[in-house]
């Protein structure tokens, strides 16, 4: 596979250790952050490959497979694996190679956790796109981030403030940010609940105004981490 700026590579060991630049792997699950944070990392760092794993065994894969990876950017809760076993697991294949952890799960005990078992680190998902690039940018130029500056605000991590926040959503709107966070876009919203797709954007606006989220993204982490289906209107 040519070499283009950007590059989003299949996620095989033969292409990405046929790769001759530099190179970054995703690996999370999610839909939503994956597209955001590809798009992100290619327009910031367009000298980078970017290849993605939506499990821990796949990534662990590409590894054995002869990949060489200038970075890792690694979600905590994977359908294969939760907490900091994963990362463990990757550190002990990847060696010096540096590992950002990207989580909705952001509380300082993790947070510690996460810089105990080897990752270079932390940045919680719901931090805007300048912070994910100025942690990802600090550690390809061979720097350490300080955990310090991407803790989450105390209100962001507020669970009360959260679910305060919530039960301000009509019951559509809480059944859009539920369809938001398993992974859909706005067109298959629409669809499911055989409304318009302008419709479904001024429900995700209002969404995101009652959730004080600054993006879509934002809004998943806010959810999920007060476990959004327990508090899901009836």
């Amino acid at each position: 596979m040519s070499q283009r700026s950007g590059q989003i590579l299949e996620s095989n060991g033969e292409d990405c250790a046929a790769n001759n630049g530099p190179l970054i792997l995703l690996v999370d699950d999610h839909p939503l952050f994956l597209d955001a944070m590809q798009m992100t990392i290619a327009d910031a760092f367009p000298d980078h490959s970017i290849s993605v794993a939506h499990r821990l065994s796949a990534a662990l894969d590409l590894i054995a497979k002869g990949a060489r990876f200038d970075l890792l950017v690694l979600d905590l809760n994977l359908p294969d694996v939760k907490g900091v076993d994963g990362l463990i697991r990757v550190k002990s294949m990847v060696g010096e190679t540096p590992v950002i952890v990207v989580s909705s799960l952001s509380d300082q005990p993790v947070v510690d956790a996460v810089k105990a078992a080897g990752a270079i680190g932390f940045v919680p998902k719901h931090s805007s796109r300048e912070q994910i690039v100025a942690a990802i940018g600090t550690v390809l130029s061979k720097g350490v981030l300080e955990a310090e500056a991407h803790r989450p605000t105390a209100d962001a991590s507020d669970a009360d403030s959260v679910i305060e926040r919530m039960k301000t959503l009509t019951p559509q709107q809480g059944t859009i940010l539920h369809m938001i966070c398993t992974g859909k876009m706005n067109k298959q919203i629409a669809f499911e609940l055989e409304i318009a797709e302008t419709t479904v954007k001024a429900h995700v606006t209002a969404i995101l105004r009652k959730m004080h989220a600054h993006s879509r993204t934002h809004a998943v982490s806010l959810a999920q981490s007060v476990r959004f289906d327990s508090i899901l209107p009836e």
